[in-house]
């Protein structure tokens, strides 16, 4: 067991870190998970910590812990003291030093579980003491992910979260497709107009019952109002429901393309374009970032453009 009067400055940014994933994991099971040690070590830890500075750290019940104003206190500086330290680190070793540690990240669901994971599997390869949460959450509460110790998040559609940087990376295109038993022989549409004949499908996230479409040469806008048969919060379910021909949909290039190159489903008016989806990369202010956090938003801005452009060209 760590002795207080013998704790090293090395030992006490150990015992500061194990803190910090504490607060931010929500428990010691937890963070014992996240740093890869037992919870008994996790919690012997904290006590080291709270006898070496004299103050209590976190009120314990039952089923929690939360911090106690001296551990509010902590947990902010602390945060402050490590990204300092690795600064500090990093300057020191030069640009060879490995990156290392935990990088904890939130993306959308469909996102997450495809194009991005590639560009992920790219960054593990670059920097492999570099371990990754990669979390998939669909709805918008950026700064309850920020305030749990999330690093950073992406997020796709319009964003309203102020006090965080919100760097853009790219937009989605998005195309209208249907599945060709659904046209049943009929003319392929010529104009927005004609899909409100069609039954249509919603994806709630981005839109429910209209959809605007503009002409990529004229300008011109159309609005396309219908009442969807069948609404869902997940772009995977919504391309399942289009294969089956349960309506027109509106949805990511990059995911239908295959699906339109095989013949299952058909672009409608490819000279109509649905508004492209930004997509951002968001994380909190700091006066210094880790390390691994820096080579990942390096890595996003170089390599996602370059992949939705790939997708949305083989769509065309």
């Amino acid at each position: 067991m760590e002795d207080s009067n013998r704790i090293t400055g090395t030992d006490r940014l150990e015992l500061l870190h194990t803190f910090v994933r504490i607060v931010e994991a929500g428990s010691l099971s937890a963070a014992a998970a996240q740093l890869g040690g037992t919870q008994p070590t996790v919690s012997r830890r904290l006590q080291s910590l709270e006898k070496a500075l004299g103050v209590q750290l976190l009120q314990r019940s039952t089923h929690t812990l939360s911090p106690t104003a001296d551990g509010e206190r902590c947990y902010e500086r602390a945060k402050e003291l490590l990204a300092h330290w690795e600064a500090f680190d990093l300057d020191l070793r030069g640009s060879a030093a490995e990156v290392e540690g935990l990088l904890r990240v939130v993306a959308p669901h469909a996102f997450g579980q495809d194009l991005l994971v590639r560009i992920v599997e790219r960054f593990l390869v670059n920097h492999p003491r570099v371990r990754v949460d990669w979390l998939l959450h669909d709805d918008r509460a950026l700064h309850d992910y920020i305030a749990a110790g999330i690093d950073c998040a992406i997020h796709v559609g319009e964003l309203q979260a102020p006090g965080v940087i919100a760097l853009k990376l790219s937009e989605v295109p998005r195309i209208a497709v249907v599945a060709p038993d659904l046209l049943d022989g009929r003319r392929l549409p010529e104009h927005p107009a004609e899909l409100a004949a069609l039954p249509w499908l919603a994806l709630s996230t981005y839109y429910r019952s209209e959809v605007e479409l503009t002409h990529a040469v004229s300008g011109a806008v159309e609005l396309v109002a219908f009442q969807p048969r069948f609404a869902t919060d997940s772009l995977y379910a919504l391309r399942t429901a289009a294969l089956h021909g349960l309506g027109v949909s509106v949805g990511s290039a990059w995911l239908l393309d295959a699906d339109i190159a095989a013949g299952r489903l058909v672009r409608l008016l490819p000279e109509w374009q649905a508004e492209a989806l930004p997509v951002y990369l968001v994380y909190p202010h700091a006066r210094f970032y880790p390390a691994r956090l820096r080579h990942f938003i390096a890595l996003m801005k170089e390599a996602l453009p370059a992949a939705i452009a790939e997708a949305a060209e083989r769509s065309a």
